[in-house]
């Protein structure tokens, strides 16, 4: 199923885990400024604009699990689906060195024309899918750059992000990928939880069981790295909310 603010996959699926994917994709709907914020195709292609990778990721690794999967299909720089409505880097006017133009003078209005016409939607969509089973369990796929501008580089391969409030299924993941030797974070290279985001909402709120996984974006580029990494992750997610008891 594909609206203009989310897709769907596989809901016929039967298995516990909803696989949602934030930041799937750098699209611009031609509504907004004929579809261009503004900003050069090289930063569309950046993380900026999307998760590089993680899509696919998503898509490959729900298939394996027999997962559902919901990923959003708009960029984060025209509205940011894992922050809160009142979170101010909702609309991004400046990421990581480079300044939005189309977002540099949208006001109120604006801001709650994107909400309406993809934000929300995409909400109700996981709101939607997460109830389809009673025992759902919440993975969120994300991707992170190797490097932020003048930042040091990250050297992870794979993180592992949590709440403080429920941070037990997250880890008994992170000890099951540093098993397998990967050099794994630990809510790094950043904190796993913003009041408001998407695991807050859909899963936390709610008590459902829930991990947020991200992979370095490099190593996920091009879909023989989605798959690779979708193998392993389906190998390490085998049988975890069992052994958890939830």
């Amino acid at each position: 199923m594909r609206h203009e603010a989310f897709w769907t996959e596989g809901a016929d699926r039967t298995s516990r885990w909803l696989i949602t994917c934030d930041h799937a994709t750098n699209r611009v709907p031609e509504w907004l400024n004929g579809g261009d914020l503004g900003i050069a195709a090289a930063d569309m292609a950046r993380h900026i604009a999307f998760d590089v990778g993680a899509a696919g990721l998503a898509r490959h690794l729900g298939a394996l699990i027999g997962a559902q999967v919901v990923g959003s299909d708009f960029s984060r720089l025209v509205i940011d689906p894992n922050r809160g409505e009142d979170d101010p880097t909702l609309l991004m006017r400046l990421y990581d060195g480079t300044v939005i133009p189309a977002n540099r003078e949208a006001d109120a209005a604006e801001k709650q024309r994107r909400l309406d016409r993809l934000y929300r939607p995409y909400h109700a969509a996981l709101d939607q899918a997460a109830a389809q089973h009673p025992q759902r369990a919440i993975c969120a796929i994300h991707s992170f750059t190797p490097q932020l501008r003048a930042r040091p580089p990250r050297p992870w391969e794979v993180a592992i992000l949590y709440s403080h409030d429920d941070p037990g299924l997250s880890q008994m993941l992170i000890e099951r990928c540093r098993a397998q030797g990967w050099e794994t974070g630990d809510n790094e290279p950043y904190s796993g939880h913003l009041s408001g985001d998407s695991v807050d909402r859909h899963a936390l709120a709610h008590g459902r069981p829930n991990v947020l996984i991200e992979v370095r974006n490099d190593l996920i580029e091009d879909e023989a790295g989605q798959a690779e990494w979708a193998d392993r992750l389906a190998g390490v997610m085998d049988g975890l909310l069992d052994e958890a008891g939830v």
